[in-house]
């Protein structure tokens, strides 16, 4: 019976299982493994996996699959590609800077810290947002250049959501708190027809203008306690629509997300990863 060497971070309590593009026989599903290995009980439990392989170093240095609980395929993940950058750099990756590739791009962690049993700091640059309608995607009436306060109406009440896409699409909703249902809004808003692709939702509480606080219902994934994607999309829609600056703590039930929108548009994200373990995974187990 073959089996898959794994190694389990966390970001903040988003928990990401990194494993060898090379560890994983030609013939195995991606999704089933994920969905498999990522199940809560009958698995190791993560929020997803992180496929890593190495490149040739011209472009890239390693190129980083996100798969989700539910076999989906992400287009970036904030979180698990810095796990992913962590089980790297455990290996043995000298250097203070590493290129990334992954579904939406390149890109460029810097390492901080390696604060030591498999702790490390990591300020990444993931690109810039996009916010017009088709990009998002949000199917607006008209296009659009942004989506901001678009009224969602669900059967119990409306939410006024604003989008961009930062590697993965996000829609937001600023609220006064989290004394409400917000688990439940957000697994309808998931899925509502205005996102076509699917979105995660992130509930906005804004303290002053350099804090904000979060609840995160994460696409393909449900509630999680950090997303580094949600982190920076609420950090730049709270800078857009005038709440905050453009650097800014996103706090989460997981830990605190430093998010910096430079001028020229470029995210900055800083944060940790952590490691949890490393296993071994029969392909035989359902």
């Amino acid at each position: 019976m073959s089996s898959i060497h794994f190694t389990k971070f966390h970001g903040f309590e988003n928990d990401y299982i990194v494993i060898e593009r090379s560890a994983i026989p030609a013939d195995t599903d991606l999704s089933e493994l994920a969905k498999a290995i990522c199940h809560r009980h009958t698995g190791a439990g993560a929020d997803g996996i992180a496929v890593i392989e190495k490149k040739d170093g011209v472009d890239a240095d390693y190129f980083c699959e996100i798969v989700n609980p539910d076999g989906s395929y992400a287009g970036f993940s904030g979180n698990g590609t810095r796990c992913a950058v962590a089980y790297i750099y455990k290996n043995g990756w000298n250097g203070n800077e590493l290129r990334l590739e992954t579904r939406s791009g390149i890109k460029d962690f810097t390492l901080i810290e390696n604060g030591g049993n498999g702790c490390y700091w990591f300020e990444a640059a993931i690109g810039k947002p996009l916010f017009s309608g088709s990009e998002v995607p949000i199917a607006t009436d008209e296009p659009t250049d942004t989506v901001i306060d678009l009224p969602v109406r669900l059967d119990d009440g409306v939410f006024l959501m604003s989008g961009v896409n930062v590697g993965n699409p996000v829609a937001v909703a600023f609220v006064g708190d989290f004394d409400f249902d917000w688990r439940k809004y957000g697994r309808e808003l998931e899925v509502h027809p205005l996102f076509p692709e699917k979105a995660n939702i992130v509930f906005i509480r804004v303290i002053d203008r350099e804090n904000i606080e979060i609840r995160i219902w994460e696409r393909a994934a449900g509630e999680t306690a950090a997303s580094g994607t949600c982190a920076s999309g609420s950090a730049v829609l709270s800078a857009l629509t005038g709440r905050t600056e453009r650097t800014v703590s996103v706090i989460s039930p997981g830990g605190t997300t430093e998010i910096h929108w430079r001028d020229d548009d470029e995210i900055l994200l800083t944060g940790r990863a952590d490691l949890s373990y490393s296993g071994v995974w029969p392909l035989s187990a359902k």
